[in-house]
């Protein structure tokens, strides 16, 4: 079959699935808005293209959303059109349409079929928005704005001929009827790369070397930011320091925004909650305190393999893999009582949920674990079993996801 991929930053949650089906002896291309030299990755032929103008000046804020995904989707459907005028003929379409690339592309390969990724469906209440009570909304029509946001995945729902979710919660965002035509398929977690090594050791600036022996905590976001809760987190350390002298923590993020709002003024999320805690820590105490900022992968499994207390919070949202890698590497975790959450955690059995908000507890709950020995290496180890029956690559989640694109075929 000929097989398209859309997504603006390729290979994203279809890094194992696109190459697979070039091993099956597909014709796999993607489309992307990386401007990116290879001409192929692992296979696939990547398609670069670009945008032709930008966002109109003083548009209405409720639909400028709306109006960058139209120019997105307009840029990839002229791709799409060069690509049908040099031969191509697509009948599998895979596409995330988060930023609206696919809008359009039913109208060049009115056949093809289409297949969505489904991974989030935006909501006034009961998920992210309004979660927070300390960042409440700045403007009474957010909602409004809202539901113009959701008119990408609405449009979506004409064309595309099913849906893929990777959790059961996210897939439960999005509205019936099409709910179900979507279904739950985890991208996969390679459990076998992912797994615990007694022998792991890191060096931090060529001056600090970290091993098992080290009382490591670590928390881990692509960016430090309310969303996925940095800011609970900061609030327990000056305790969890005081109690536990000999612990280290790594943090891992950069200093941006993947979610929500940017803070006011010129302080990052990451300077604001520094300074909030910073006096209720000793500059020794604070040295044990460690920003690594974005580090490459093969040095964040190392540090995941370190950790004696992973934490991971994060407001009713996309789940994030960091967790289940966590998890497949056998840490003892420390996460919130939030969904997606309690579709991987289970309290006591594989990890222990706190409430998002409750700093004492979260303190508690992390210093609880440090000290006791027994009862991390039961929960790291039943995380790592529930990682590899429900989440592994090979054996299970790649095999569901080249099932449902023989589905879709058909």
């Amino acid at each position: 079959m000929n097989i398209l991929f859309i997504h603006q930053n390729f290979p994203g949650q279809f890094k194992f699935l696109a190459p697979a089906l070039v091993a099956r002896g597909h014709t796999v291309l993607a489309l992307t808005l990386q401007n990116v030299t290879a001409t192929t990755w692992q296979g696939v032929q990547l398609v670069p293209y670009s945008t032709k103008r930008g966002t109109t000046p003083g548009i209405h804020p409720w639909v400028s959303d709306f109006e960058t995904k139209t120019i997105r989707g307009e840029a990839c459907f002229r791709a799409a059109l060069q690509l049908r005028a040099d031969g191509f003929q697509a009948e599998i379409i895979i596409a995330h349409p988060g930023w609206g690339e696919s809008l359009f592309l039913k109208e060049i390969w009115p056949t093809a079929r289409l297949g969505m990724y489904c991974e989030f469906f935006y909501h006034a209440q009961g998920a992210d928005v309004g979660f927070d009570p300390e960042f409440p909304p700045t403007d009474v029509g957010d909602n409004c704005r809202l539901r113009l946001k959701n008119l990408n995945n609405l449009l979506h729902f004409e064309t595309a001929d099913a849906g893929i979710a990777p959790t059961f919660w996210q897939a439960s965002t999005f509205p019936l009827p099409f709910r179900e035509r979507i279904s739950v398929i985890h991208d996969g977690i390679d459990t076998v790369r992912l797994a615990p090594n007694p022998s792991a050791s890191l060096t931090l600036n060529n001056a600090l070397t970290l091993s098992r022996d080290d009382e490591i905590i670590t928390f881990v976001n692509r960016n430090l930011e309310p969303y996925r809760g940095y800011h609970s987190f900061m609030r327990s350390l000056p305790e969890v320091l005081r109690r536990r002298p000999q612990a280290r923590v790594l943090i891992v993020g950069s200093d941006g925004v993947s979610y929500g709002a940017k803070p006011s003024g010129d302080l990052t999320w990451k300077e604001i909650f520094i300074r909030e805690v910073r006096d209720q820590i000793s500059a020794a105490d604070w040295q044990r305190v460690h920003f690594v900022g974005s580090i490459q992968y093969q040095h964040f499994v190392t540090l995941l393999q370190l950790s004696r207390v992973h934490v991971y919070l994060t407001y009713p949202f996309v789940l994030s893999w960091s967790l289940l890698e966590a998890m497949s590497v056998g840490c003892a975790i420390v996460a919130s009582d939030t969904a997606p959450l309690r579709e991987a955690i289970v309290d006591d059995e594989t990890g222990r949920l706190v409430d998002f908000f409750d700093v004492a507890g979260m303190t508690a709950a992390i210093c609880d674990l440090l000290e006791a020995a027994p009862v991390r290496a039961r929960l790291g180890a039943a995380a790592r079993a529930a990682a590899v029956a429900r989440y592994d690559l090979q054996t299970v989640c790649l095999p569901q996801q080249l099932a449902w694109v023989e589905q879709l075929s058909r």
